[in-house]
């Protein structure tokens, strides 16, 4: 069964609410890897307390944003993953992680998040 939850931040002076897939448990592990772009959903992965691992695309097939958020939402980094990319880290610890896959679903968020000032 699939939790959803509406997670709000802001980016760029723009306050963003994203619909995005709870992963807990094995799913925290395999997040978007082996699902097909145009249909995946974003996902919030949620952590008690902060954390500094690498984000990796192996298996995953479609480029997707990570957007690391601290324990207020507010944004930390944002990159864009390619597939199969062996580790990522953003520039300090973080305490959610939202992975948006770049697909025409997600085109509104993709615009704003992947543009430079």
């Amino acid at each position: 069964m699939k939790i959803t939850k509406k997670i709000s931040f802001n980016y760029r002076g723009r306050n963003l609410k994203i619909n995005a897939v709870v992963c807990s448990g094995v799913q925290e592990g395999i997040g978007l890897m082996f699902k097909s772009g145009e249909n995946a959903d974003a996902l919030l992965f949620d952590f008690k307390k902060p954390v500094n691992f690498l984000v990796h695309s192996m298996f995953v097939l479609f480029p997707f944003i990570a957007v690391w958020l601290d324990e207020k939402n507010k944004v930390i980094d944002v990159k864009k993953i390619k597939p199969f990319t062996l580790g990522v880290r953003p520039k300090k610890s973080f305490n959610k992680l939202i992975e948006v896959p770049i697909s025409n679903k997600y085109k509104n968020y993709i615009k704003l998040l992947l543009s430079r000032r």
